[in-house]
């Protein structure tokens, strides 16, 4: 029981300090950029935007008696300095988008990488035991234990996975296009014969049609 409490506080210590590690080793940029991130995403930031809108919009819409309005309608500064506001979010939020996404990414190498490992583990484990029936000779008659005894070809796995995500399901415009081409194809080589073949009586050739 005390081994089976240990090992998943160690696996939760290594996924802790590697996520530790990626965190610390952000740029400076980055790591303003994941802030912002974050702090786009909350009810604050979304409360400041409205309000500083309807309060442009308000001192603007020439309500308000005795102020002049600096962006009256159609507010085209309002407009542009939205515009601005979305650009530079987006740009932010793209930083911390990609660094996730190269965190993620090199999980997932290091994951496969330790499943490779467990795999030819696996398999040496199951080439000893297979020794060991040999050696007191006990007979093994299960083709499913052959298989699993030899070592994974990983570049044909690789190889069909690759052939399967590049056999893409046609398109809706290649589904409609592809017939009507065929068919139009058919009805050219058709006119062509009929217009370019010769009809033959009594051993005259005929003119084709004009």
């Amino acid at each position: 029981m005390e081994n089976g409490h240990r090992e998943p506080r160690a696996t939760r210590r290594l996924i802790r300090s590697f996520q530790a590690k990626a965190l610390k080793k952000r740029p400076f940029a980055v790591r303003v950029a994941d802030w912002a991130t974050s702090y786009f995403g909350t009810i604050e930031f979304f409360a400041i935007n409205a309000s500083v809108f309807a309060f442009w919009i308000v001192f603007n819409a020439g309500i308000i008696p005795g102020i002049r309005p600096f962006d009256p309608f159609p507010f085209i500064l309002l407009t542009m300095t939205v515009s601005l506001e979305a650009i530079f979010l987006t740009i932010i939020v793209l930083m911390s988008q990609n660094r996730q996404a190269y965190v993620a990414t090199l999980r997932d190498e290091l994951e496969l990488q330790v499943n490779l490992i467990a795999e030819r583990e696996l398999t040496k484990a199951l080439q000893l035991l297979a020794n060991l029936h040999r050696f007191h000779n006990i007979p093994l008659n299960d083709p499913e234990l052959d298989a699993m005894v030899k070592a994974t070809n990983v570049s044909y796995i690789e190889r069909k996975l690759e052939e399967e995500i590049s056999d893409r399901p046609k398109s809706l415009p290649q589904v409609v296009t592809t017939p009507l081409a065929a068919i139009s194809k058919s009805i050219q080589q058709a006119q062509k014969q009929s217009g370019a073949a010769p009809a033959t009586k009594n051993g005259e050739k005929r003119k084709p049609l004009p």
